[in-house]
């Protein structure tokens, strides 16, 4: 449906929504093509044109002498820019520091910020002049290349962009934000993206993939190492779009009596020593979070890890040496590959850098771009320049060899011309009669010295004229042929790459991303659990039962060893599964904290069991109406408070302890599994005969009469196994039998003893 008009004359009002809508894409597209994002013709932000144009005006070439930044942030604001000079200023400082841009455009005198975060010195007291890489942008924009535009008064005239002879928005890359829009383009090694442009405009039909291989990865200003497979890249290079892994770079240096320590050398980008220095401060002294009296328990476990790890820390960097932090390890027996890689799981010596390839394209419309279009947009612009340079230069010589003619035939009839000069009222018209000169002829004949006609002036005009109808000649064919031009395009940019050109800084090496494995200190640790559910860790293994304290009425349920890098896995009545970080348990000699405080226990269940152990360690797991099965602890592991339900129960049914079975116990013939009914019923049957599940009811484990129910349960592999009776007045006694008499088949009814007392548990003798 067509929109209405926006303005309604008979009515004299106006759409407020179509009003809206406009004037916000003018915004937007004003903020996108003004500021944001950079050219892909040039490289760069409108700012950052403006800036080297009027350094290029101003005469301030490499070798000039510089000036304060103060006055060319002056000249900059006065003619091209109409923003604030900080804005200017701003960018004259990122175009100068060569830890920011691969390939600096500007050399500043004077500080101009560190890589650290120090801001750069006020323009007052630092100086600056183009670099010599700036007359790739710059050295033919006075030969028509480019198209002039007015400023933004109109008292002058700026480039629309700038005549590069590389394309530097690959070299040096960009980033910005703008309406709807941001673009993160990394910088790339000079001879690298040369060979890459030689080899698309050789053969057009090459594809990213191709051109992947002269370029392999970006390259950054401070080296560094890149980490991502090459097929990542690769991909971030046909969709424009991706994120790339980068580390720093280290050596491991050997010192006396074996010690050893680590020398950082080179950081990824938008990372400094400081930022280093400052991530580890934290870590290893942390201050309580926002709200907070105390510090957490993650943040305990990681100053605990790094001042286990880390001896000392220091910043070594100077003018030698731009990057150099020495890391000392705690102990020399750690291997270094572990020490470094907890550094960078910890800190952002390792980390993502995004790329976003957006940018204002040929059609001055912002695009996402692929590596292949970005190459072919720059390569056809510079086609483009250089037949406009070309043709420049044509229609120049063009223009001087038409004045050496004129030149030539009053040379040759010097005493004609100075008759008609000397008795013509008007010379001009005369001279043109007279010698079939042009009135451009005409003209420079009447403006020149008698001079200028004298025999060797006929010598060299003559020889001018030679030299200009060759080059013209060879203009002409450069103009026509589109293969000798593509053949100079090519000369140019390999030899701009041999003036330029520098080694690559960045390594590219695949490698597996640095994660930390265990974020607390692995030792051992004692968790004890009261019959009323209050749960409660003391450091270190044998713990005295004996010498406990537990509050009035209550008593000890279980003690469990582990180690702090373990989960623990609580199993209550109901045949569901919880899980702990052991590191978190509250420690010391108070009474714990209920354990239903850590999670979710239903009201009506109660804990039965606290489990560790290796992820694959086998357990099994039972009902006391005598169905079960074996699981792996890692099945009972989860992430939720509400735990997980894992043994499927009767209504009126509980679950009992799970009983750990050795992983060679699964096959070994003489491994069963003993039960035990409340009616004092026994049975022993091959750990072979159970199936292995994740979650379920499982399998009868033992026939059991009406009111008998599954007492106890355990497994071993001794031919005899003792029984533990509670008798008269709670006195426990022993008794030792034999397991071929109460041996049979998984879900028979075992063999009735007769014991008197109740049973509390079976082991092996």
């Amino acid at each position: 449906m067509p929109l209405k008009p926006m303005f309604n004359p008979s009515q004299n009002t106006l759409n407020l929504a179509q009003y809206a809508e406009r004037a916000y894409l003018e915004y937007a597209m004003s903020v996108v093509k003004g500021r944001a994002l950079p050219a892909v013709q040039d490289g760069q932000k409108p700012v950052q044109r403006r800036i080297l144009f009027a350094m290029k005006d101003m005469g301030l070439t490499h070798g000039a002498k510089p000036v304060k930044s103060a006055r060319v942030v002056g000249e900059i604001l006065g003619k091209y820019h109409p923003h604030g000079d900080s804005s200017a200023y701003e960018a004259m400082v990122r175009m100068a520091q060569d830890f920011t841009l691969r390939y600096p455009l500007i050399d500043g005198i004077g500080n101009f910020g560190s890589r650290d975060g120090d801001g750069a010195a006020a323009m007052r007291y630092t100086e600056a002049r183009l670099t010599p890489l700036a007359e790739l942008l710059l050295s033919e924009i006075n030969q028509g290349t480019v198209d002039f535009i007015p400023n933004y008064d109109g008292a002058f005239e700026e480039p629309e962009s700038l005549p590069a002879r590389l394309p530097m928005v690959l070299l040096n890359g960009a980033s910005g934000i703008a309406v709807g829009m941001a673009t993160e383009i990394p910088s790339h090694n000079l001879g690298e993206v040369a060979q890459a442009a030689v080899a698309l405009l050789k053969n057009p039909a090459l594809t990213t993939a191709d051109l992947h291989h002269h370029i392999p990865a970006p390259d950054f200003a401070g080296g560094a190492h890149i980490i991502t497979p090459a097929k990542d890249i690769a991909q971030i290079y046909e969709t424009g779009k991706g994120s790339i892994r980068v580390r720093a770079r280290y050596d491991v240096e050997k010192l006396a009596r074996g010690q050893w320590r680590v020398v950082v050398s080179e950081l990824p980008p938008n990372t400094s020593s400081a930022k280093i220095l400052a991530e580890i401060e934290e870590q290893t002294n942390p201050k309580p979070k926002a709200g907070k009296k105390q510090l957490n328990q993650d943040q305990l476990n990681t100053k605990k890890l790094m001042l286990d790890l880390l001896e000392k820390v220091r910043d070594e960097s100077d003018g030698e040496h731009p990057v150099r932090l020495v890391f000392e390890p705690k102990s020399s027996r750690m291997q270094p590959e572990t020490f470094i890689n907890t550094l960078m799981a910890q800190t952002s010596m390792e980390g993502n850098v995004s790329v976003n390839l957006v940018m204002m394209g040929l059609d001055n419309r912002p695009a996402q771009k692929n590596l292949k279009t970005i190459l072919q947009e720059w390569l056809d612009y510079r086609t483009a320049t250089v037949t406009r340079r070309l043709q420049h230069r044509l229609d120049a010589v063009e223009k001087r060899i038409h004045i050496l003619d004129g030149r030539m035939i009053a040379f040759l009839h010097i005493d004609q011309v100075i008759k008609v000069i000397r008795e013509a009222d008007e010379p001009k018209p005369e001279l043109m009669a007279a010698f079939q000169l042009t009135e451009i002829q005409a003209e420079d004949i009447l403006e020149i010295r008698l001079r200028q006609l004298a025999r060797l002036e006929g010598i060299k005009i003559e020889r001018e004229l030679n030299e200009l109808r060759e080059e013209a000649g060879s203009l002409k064919t450069l103009l026509g042929d589109e293969n000798e031009k593509r053949k100079l395009i090519i000369k140019e940019i390999q030899a701009d790459a041999k003036q330029f050109g520098d080694a690559r800084r960045t390594l590219v090496e695949a490698a597996e991303r640095a994660t930390l494995t265990q974020t607390t200190a692995d030792e051992p640790i004692t968790l004890i659990l009261s019959q009323q559910g209050w749960l409660r860790a003391r450091a270190g293994h044998g713990v005295d039962a004996a010498q406990i304290a537990f509050k009035e009425g209550d008593a000890l349920q279980q003690v469990l060893e582990t180690r702090t890098v373990q989960p623990v896995v609580v199993w209550d009545s109901h045949g569901r599964s919880y899980t702990l970080d052991a590191a978190e348990i509250p420690k010391g000699r108070g009474d714990g904290v209920p354990i239903a405080s850590l999670i979710e226990l239903p009201s009506q269940a109660s804990v039965v069991a606290l489990l560790a152990g290796a992820a694959d360690d086998y357990y099994l797991l039972s009902g006391c109406h005598g169905y079960g099965f074996i699981a792996k602890l890692e099945d009972l592991f989860t992430r939720q408070k509400a735990g997980k339900a894992v043994l499927t129960l009767d209504d009126n049914e509980t679950a009992l302890p799970p009983v750990r079975i050795a992983n060679d116990w699964l096959i070994a013939p003489d491994s069963r599994i003993v039960l035990a009914s409340a009616n004092k019923r026994l049975l022993a049957f091959p750990v072979s005969e159970m199936k292995i599940m994740a979650k379920g009811r499982g399998l009868q484990l033992i026939k059991l009469s009406d009111g008998d129910t599954l007492a106890l349960a355990s497994a071993l592999t001794s031919e005899h196994y003792t029984l533990h009776i509670i008798g008269k007045r709670g006195a426990i006694h022993q008794e030792t039998l034999r397991i071929a008499d109460i041996a049979g088949k998984r879900a028979g009814k075992g063999k009735l003893l007769d014991i008197s007392g109740s049973l509390k548990a079976i082991e092996a003798r």
